[in-house]
C-alpha cells in the first residue's frame, strides 16, 4: 500500500464528513466561512498527542478571536475521543476516522518505521485552511513544542 503524497498550500481541501466527540457529527462544509486549524495526530492520550491538544486548548479563544476553529483528527473512536477530551479537559472538537479514508484524503496515513519495524500510521500534520476551503498553509512532521502558537500566527496573518 503507497501513501498518497501530502496536499499542498493552494490545493482545496478535501470535504470529509466524520463522527465527532459528545455524538457529533463534523464535515468541512459545517465550518464554511471560518478558518480551520486541522490537525492529525496519532493517538488519543499518548504523550505527544496529549501535549499537542493541550498546547491547541491553551490557546483555543486566540484561535476564536482570529476566527479559526480547531479540529483534532485521528483513527481513534468517538468514544475513544470522549474520553480524552474529558479526562484533560479539551474544549474543541475531535473527529474519529476509524476508516482512515480522510487520513489517507489529506496524505497523512504514511509508512513509519520504528525500531526497524515498519507499519502503517498517522503521520503528525496540521493544515490551515481559508474561510472559503483553500488549503493555505501545511505543517508536515510536526514537533508539537510550540506548534499550536505556529499555527495561530499563520491563521492571524489571514
Amino acid at each position: 500500500m503507497t501513501a498518497k503524497a501530502p496536499l499542498a498550500a493552494g490545493d482545496k481541501a478535501p470535504a470529509f464528513t466524520l463522527p465527532g466527540d459528545g455524538g457529533t457529527t463534523l464535515s468541512l462544509e459545517s465550518f464554511a466561512g471560518k478558518k480551520l486549524a486541522l490537525y492529525f495526530y496519532p493517538k488519543d492520550d499518548t504523550s505527544g498527542c496529549t501535549k499537542e491538544a493541550m498546547e491547541f486548548n491553551a490557546l483555543r479563544a486566540d484561535f476564536e478571536s482570529a476566527n479559526t476553529v480547531i479540529v483534532g483528527v485521528s483513527p481513534d473512536s468517538a468514544k475513544s475521543h470522549d474520553k480524552f477530551k474529558a479526562k484533560y479537559a479539551l474544549d474543541f472538537a475531535l473527529a474519529s476516522d476509524e476508516s482512515k479514508a480522510m487520513l489517507e484524503a489529506y496524505g497523512v496515513w504514511a509508512e513509519k518505521s520504528m525500531y526497524g519495524r515498519k507499519y502503517m500510521g498517522v503521520e503528525r500534520t496540521t493544515f490551515l485552511i481559508d474561510a472559503g476551503g483553500n488549503i493555505v498553509r501545511v505543517w508536515t512532521k510536526v514537533k508539537v513544542p510550540d506548534h499550536a502558537t505556529e499555527v495561530l500566527a499563520a491563521a492571524k496573518s489571514l
